[in-house]
């Protein structure tokens, strides 16, 4: 298994005949979807493509176009299969899609999927939110990245990296510690709030380590954060797209396919540069999980095997995301290789860490607990 998979490991009925599933009612065929654990609880691929169809629609929750390639993948499951995807509040974080969730039940808004931080799979679960699902490809992706039943599945992920103009910013920063540089003051930026948002948070757990902290010792990085925060180069606003063009967030410590969605979407205006930090390589995922007694059943599982079929992840590949089954497909030689080229090299010495779901939960409770006295 490569580096780029280990670390993402780390991170975290009855078989109908598919001829059978043609006299099945719209109503019962949604029922059968709703349980069923596999594509096999139902005919194979072909017999959940069938009843998918006939939902006609998938809602989807926080995934915008320009986040990991998302706009593709939508149009591609839509060109491939017909349905149409609904995206709900794109721009919402992790902790909020879980609200939406419960919230929106029995409602026809109510998310199918959810696309989460690893540290937010464990309250899913507790809560029971989550339906098990596990997709056709399921044998290719390590046990610690996935739910034993399938209640969640990682899928792509991706190191936390400094993006910075180099027309405003001098001299490019290097690693975590170099933030403190006095040169930079009112530049530093997070992509939301650690206390809610994956992004967010997996940046403070990056600077944890960055300054000799382990992922259970928060003191160091919360330190980092308060000290940074003193001398005027963190600012509390949350990096887009749109704050990296205006030129309001010069600095960002983000997931590097996030960042190069902001080198793209600056049309010049930045000279957008991406870095892995040389004093920590930290690599983080976002999960997949189907919600129970959703609107979409069948569409919610279809939308599953489509973003772990070898497309789907040459999809997420595309934009910059390291997936999740990238080892299988290498070796299958089905794994873009222009697209792998493309990813920010890992600095030399710097040795790839994560964390498990566990890790992440306990050390996202604690950087909530100080983030709002920082």
């Amino acid at each position: 298994m490569s580096k780029r998979l280990k670390v993402l490991a780390t991170v975290v009925g009855a078989v109908l005949a598919t001829s059978a599933l043609a006299a099945i009612p719209a109503g019962a065929a949604a029922s059968k979807a709703a349980n069923a654990t596999s594509a096999k609880a139902v005919g194979g691929l072909a017999g959940l493509i069938k009843l998918a169809k006939a939902e006609k629609e998938l809602n989807i929750i926080a995934c915008p176009d320009d986040w990991s390639n998302y706009g593709e993948l939508k149009a591609g499951f839509t060109k491939k299969y017909g349905i149409k995807v609904n995206s709900y509040d794109e721009q919402i974080s992790s902790a909020a899609e879980l609200v939406a969730a419960k919230t929106l039940k029995g409602q026809s808004r109510q998310p199918d999927v959810v696309d989460i931080g690893i540290g937010f799979t464990a309250q899913g679960i507790n809560e029971g939110l989550f339906s098990n699902y596990k997709v056709l490809t399921w044998n290719d992706i390590a046990p610690s990245a996935k739910g034993p039943n399938g209640e969640y599945t990682f899928d792509y992920g991706g190191f936390v990296s400094i993006g910075y103009d180099a027309k405003r910013v001098s001299p490019a920063p290097t690693s975590i510690k170099d933030l403190l540089n006095p040169a930079y003051k009112g530049q530093v930026a997070l992509n939301g709030n650690p206390a809610t948002a994956g992004a967010a948070s997996s940046a403070v757990i990056a600077s944890i380590i960055a300054n000799g902290g382990s992922i259970g010792q928060t003191a160091k990085g919360l330190a980092f954060w308060k000290k940074l925060k003193a001398i005027g180069n963190f600012i509390p606003v949350e990096a887009t797209p749109a704050t990296v063009q205006s030129g309001t967030t010069p600095i960002t410590l983000d997931w590097d396919y996030l960042q190069a969605t902001y080198a793209k979407e600056s049309n010049g205006k930045v000279d957008w540069k991406v870095v892995i930090p040389s004093d920590v390589a930290y690599q983080g995922g976002y999960a997949i999980a189907l919600i129970k007694d959703s609107p979409h059943p069948a569409a919610a599982r279809l939308w599953a095997e489509y973003l772990f079929s070898d497309e789907g992840q040459n999809l997420w590949l595309k934009g910059g995301s390291r997936v999740i089954r990238l080892d299988a497909m290498i070796k299958a030689g089905t794994a873009n290789k222009a697209y792998i080229a493309s990813l920010p090299p890992i600095p030399a010495g710097a040795k790839p860490v994560s964390a498990t779901a566990a890790q992440v939960t306990s050390a996202k409770a604690r950087i909530a607990a100080f983030w709002g006295k920082l």
